[in-house]
């Protein structure tokens, strides 16, 4: 065997070394993930809220709320990428956001923002460009009785959020989970 042969053949070595720990890695990562879903933990890194750690509940008096946005605003939101991808049907990771309204809450939308029982949210003017400069429509300005089977959810924590000021009242059903703050930087 010359020189050349047994450098060729370390080199296969340290290829195929390095791809099994790589695959290692990728299924470490993938069923970390995995646990963390199934003890319902979720990291919020998103503007919308404080960047940190949060936990699912059962008590649906929950103050946060997980859901995948409906259509049209799904799409429009994955493709601005105000969403990143992830597991919702549309292929869009699901929202985070605060709950401000349930069934039976006045709520009024005015270019001032989201006012709840005449209660006005901080930083939730719908703004009429996003951070691109691409037109935004709000939700219909005007006052709103949140039905049964509906919330709203709106950011008070950052005037850019995505949230029912755009696509209005959030079906109960499109709710994905209650969430709670475990450990935030804020």
């Amino acid at each position: 065997m010359t020189a050349t042969g047994l450098s060729s053949e370390s080199r296969e070595r340290r290829i195929t070394f390095a791809r099994i720990i790589g695959l290692r890695c990728l299924v470490a990562l993938f069923i970390g993930f995995q646990f963390w879903d199934i003890v319902g933990l979720r990291i919020n890194a998103s503007p919308s809220l404080p960047i940190g750690l949060y936990v699912t509940s059962s008590a649906a008096s929950a103050n946060l709320v997980e859901f995948c946005p409906a259509e049209p605003f799904a799409s429009l939101a994955l493709s601005r990428g105000y969403r990143d991808p992830g597991a919702c049907s549309d292929g869009g990771a699901p929202l985070l956001k605060p709950v401000v309204a349930r069934a039976g809450d006045l709520v009024e939308l005015s270019a001032a923002g989201i006012a709840v029982n005449g209660h006005l949210w901080p930083n939730t003017a719908p703004l009429r460009r996003d951070t691109k400069g691409r037109p935004l429509s709000s939700w219909p300005l005007g006052r709103y009785i949140v039905q049964p089977g509906f919330i709203w959810v709106a950011s008070s924590y950052n005037s850019r959020s995505f949230d029912s000021r755009y696509f209005g009242p959030l079906a109960i059903s499109s709710i994905r989970d209650y969430v709670k703050p475990l450990l935030t930087l804020r």
